[in-house]
């Protein structure tokens, strides 16, 4: 679809901000030629693009707060950005609005050894902080697949998980405290500088954690940071179906036992990785679980044992146990690299998530595979199968009439499904736009309200990240219109492009 092109009016409007701002914080934070602005127009949800009215790139919280300080006595709204990893839609621009990206706070700030935490810039790329402390052995536990260029802004701002989360938890539970400017310029503290400190009765650091943008901007985050585990092993095993797979997960939950880590990948996701990395696997596996189990080496060992027995009750057809932290790793690659490697069978993937009990895995599985046949669309499953996140992939060709739109459908029907089953919309992606408008299919009008009053607490003239996660249905965005674009689309709300 070609981009509508914008009128006369906004031309001048991002001309006087973008003069403005200059002033403000310099001549090289500002990017309002359409060339640069372009890189912005996307997130990781890609298939949704509007090029932002202005690109800001401060690199001080002090920059930030003048930002805001300006743009809130212009009612100019905003949109916060970090790496631009996010998979729903969280940091897409809007066409009447500045993006600000924080990709030039990525400094760490300081490592405090004594009580095992750092406060690091949101523009850090997660991986970083666990470099930074690898040497004394600690690292920071949340590990996103994307953990390479995903910044700790967004990981907090989405809540992210990670292959650990199931025995770590996901990024709230490793956030001591956070620096933030709100809407209005106003710079606050909440939470404190080491583990166990208290910030009054009410917990609002948690409140900004998984926002997604809407409340404030983040200029600081104060990180948790945990020992290193003495040994970690992984076993591979290898099953003939996706439902002998998934059933052994919650068997090996219900043992008793809590793996640092428990993945789940089908067949095609393992021909596309066995393709990129030269791993393979026998042809009568069609599911693979990968464990990672860790503590002290006695331990692990006999937590390697006991989790090979319960997996004999499926029968599985490979196992493979790692005897080095090469060989772990090895294993690990596949996982990490499946998203990538998916690239490799198919022009287009659309990614979703949506958390469900471990107890339904089988029961969503098939409903997944059924939607397949309905829609005439190929999926692939790799996912967080301890802790029941799913992160299915729609494979299509976004250059042949219709396939979109029915990815679309199809996406909202599996996120349908796991409400169904008792689950939720999403486990760490967020909500962006992707299922903003499917809030309502778990949400009563009451809790969207409330979820309302949280927003216009923090944000009274609703000028951060409009159009995200609150439908329009539950009276949000009332200080005026959104470009049509946001509304277009029933799932989306996005123009698809």
């Amino acid at each position: 679809m070609k981009m509508p092109q914008p009128d006369s009016g906004l031309i001048a409007r991002r001309s006087k901000i973008a003069q403005d701002l200059r002033e403000l914080i310099g001549d090289d934070a500002v990017l309002d030629d359409e060339s640069e602005r372009r890189p912005y127009e996307s997130d990781g949800l890609a298939a949704y693009r509007a090029l932002p009215l202005v690109v800001v790139l401060p690199d001080s919280t002090a920059q930030v707060q003048q930002i805001l300080k300006y743009c809130s006595a212009q009612h100019v709204k905003l949109v916060p950005r970090g790496s631009g990893t996010s998979l729903s839609g969280g940091a897409l621009p809007v066409e009447d609005a500045v993006l600000m990206s924080v990709a030039r706070m990525s400094r760490i700030v300081e490592i405090d050894l004594e009580n095992r935490t750092a406060r690091v810039q949101p523009g850090v790329a997660n991986v970083r902080i666990t470099e930074a402390v690898k040497e004394h052995g600690l690292c920071f536990m949340p590990d996103p697949s994307s953990q390479a260029i995903s910044s700790i802004g967004g990981n907090v701002a989405e809540n992210s998980g990670g292959v650990h989360c199931l025995k770590y938890g996901v990024t709230s539970s490793h956030i001591v405290g956070v620096e933030a400017v709100l809407p209005d310029g106003e710079i606050v503290r909440m939470g404190g500088a080491y583990a166990g400190a208290v910030d009054g009765e009410l917990d609002l650091c948690a409140a900004l954690i998984g926002s997604e943008g809407l409340l404030a901007v983040m200029t600081e985050i104060t990180v948790r940071l945990t020992p290193a585990p003495p040994a970690a092993r992984v076993v591979s095993l290898g099953f003939r179906s996706v439902e002998e797979a998934s059933r052994c997960v919650g068997a090996i939950i219900a043992s008793g036992v809590i793996p640092a880590g428990l993945e789940f990948m089908d067949r095609r996701v393992i021909d596309a990785v066995s393709s990129m990395l030269g791993e393979q696997h026998p042809p009568s596996v069609e599911a693979i679980l990968l464990c990672e189990l860790d503590g002290i080496s006695t331990e692990v060992d006999a937590l390697i044992e006991h989790v090979q027995s319960i997996a004999q009750t499926f029968s599985p057809v490979d196992i493979r146990v790692s005897s080095s932290d090469a060989e772990r790793e090895r294993l690990w690659k596949g996982r990490k690299v499946a998203f990538g490697a998916m690239g490799k069978i198919a022009r287009d993937v659309y990614v979703t998530d949506g958390t469900i009990p471990r107890s339904k895995l089988p029961d969503v599985l098939q409903r997944i595979d059924t939607l397949s046949k309905q829609y005439g669309l190929a999926y692939a499953n790799c996912f967080h199968a301890g802790d029941g996140n799913l992160h299915p992939m729609v494979l299509f060709d976004s250059a042949k009439p219709g396939d979109l739109e029915k990815v679309e459908q199809f996406g909202a029907d599996i996120l349908k499904a796991c409400v169904d089953f008792g689950g939720v919309l999403t486990g760490e992606h967020g909500v962006g736009v992707e299922k903003r408008d499917l809030m309502s299919y778990q949400f009563s009008d009451v809790d969207l309200a409330q979820q309302y009053r949280l927003k216009l607490a923090f944000d009274a003239q609703e000028q951060l990240n409009p159009g995200k996660m609150l439908p329009a249905s539950c009276g949000c965005f009332r200080s005026g219109p959104l470009p049509s674009a946001y509304y277009e689309s029933e799932h989306s709300g996005i123009t698809r492009f």
